[in-house]
């Protein structure tokens, strides 16, 4: 076993550039790099009175920090982490019982990546505060373990991930039983309660890998002491959840039989509610920016119809575009968002196709992001 406390390389003052979290070091990064601080904000007098290199690192520290705006607790954060803290800390039943898990299902660009590595980070954090960095045996305590899939991932590449993630020797040799057992063997002597499978959908659930990886996770699911959390798009289409009539079918529905469906909603503007959701998330951006000539309410009140037309209302588009809007507005001096300078910054294809029809909406009437003065 390579899980006897080692060494542990000390937590660089540097971000965490090219982090990977497949491996533990890169995990363990994540989860222990203090949040940034917010660059304080000048005048543009006190900007302009800069020396040169005074001036360039000033605006390195902003690059860095819009492009780092988030997690930003939202109600859809905020509900994905009730219902997940609700099944994981259920699931600490004896041995004999199998864990239920649990399928995070929604469609791209809405932050489900995001708000479970945030969870995920923060139930790490828990664990280690409470039982220490290792166990009683002298290994090293992991309470999670991420594995990433792709189109071509089978048993045996599923295993070799997560014996990767240990920095297990034994990554290179063997077969989908050897790797399944090492594997198993570093969850029992590391503690690993939470086992996080990202980008589900890549796999082909109705090939024999895909009933293989199935089975596979039943096997887990009944031989691990870990909640099982994946995350996907279309999981529901592919069939995770279904009955089925077929012996695949079947095969894969054991999983969903098992699997509770959780989901990540767009934001909505067709109630007050949703219109206030909105409004917070834009208030809270706007605290988070840092530009010289920046005024309040410049995206709450200047720009919201804009801003949900240019994302569609799903929140890793509108992080993009906001993200986007200050490096252009730092590095041309604009320093200040406006919808002419954000007219000029692209956005991800799916929220431009969506773009005209919103934009048409707003501009006729028939859709707004104020709220109504009973709300």
């Amino acid at each position: 076993m390579t899980t006897k406390k080692q060494t542990a390389e000390p937590v660089s003052e540097a971000r965490m550039d090219n982090l990977t979290l497949a491996r533990k070091e890169g995990w363990q990064r994540f989860v222990d790099t203090p949040a940034r601080l917010q660059p304080e904000r000048m005048t543009r007098r006190e900007l302009e009175a800069l020396t040169e290199n005074a001036c360039d690192e000033y605006n390195r520290e902003r690059r860095e920090w819009h492009a780092n705006l988030g997690p930003i607790k939202t109600p859809q954060l905020a509900n994905l982490h009730e219902d997940l803290w609700d099944i994981v800390d259920s699931n600490a039943q004896d041995g004999d019982k199998a864990k239920g898990a649990v399928a995070i299902d929604a469609f791209p660009g809405l932050g489900k990546t995001t708000a479970v590595l945030d969870f995920a980070r923060k139930y790490h954090q828990r664990e280690v505060k409470e039982q220490g960095t290792t166990t009683s045996h002298g290994h090293e305590r992991w309470p999670v373990c991420r594995v990433g899939l792709t189109g071509n991932t089978g048993m045996v590449e599923f295993n070799r991930a997560m014996l990767a993630f240990f920095a297990h020797p034994g990554v290179s040799r063997g077969n989908a039983a050897h790797f399944a057992h090492r594997a198993l063997d570093c969850v029992l002597a590391c503690e690993t309660k939470l086992l996080i499978v990202d980008d589900l959908h890549f796999l082909r659930w109705r090939n024999t890998a895909g009933v293989e990886i199935s089975n596979h996770f039943k096997y887990i699911a009944n031989e691990f002491p870990v909640t099982l959390i994946f995350v996907g798009v279309g999981l529901a289409a592919r069939g995770l959840f279904s009955e089925g009539h077929s012996y695949e079918d079947a095969v894969i529905a054991q999983t969903g039989r098992r699997t509770t469906k959780l989901d990540v909603q767009p934001f909505v503007i067709n109630t007050d509610e949703g219109r206030r959701e909105w409004r917070q998330l834009l208030l809270a951006l706007e605290k988070r920016i840092v530009l010289v000539d920046k005024q309040p309410g410049m995206l709450a009140d200047n720009l919201s119809d804009y801003l949900f037309a240019r994302s569609t209302g799903h929140i890793g588009s509108l992080m993009t575009l906001i993200n986007r809007g200050c490096q252009r507005a730092v590095r041309t001096g604009a320093e200040n968002l406006s919808r002419e300078l954000l007219d000029l910054v692209k956005n991800d294809a799916a929220s431009e196709k969506g773009r005209q029809e919103l934009q048409n909406a707003f501009e006729s009437g028939r859709l707004t992001t104020r709220l109504s003065r009973a709300g």
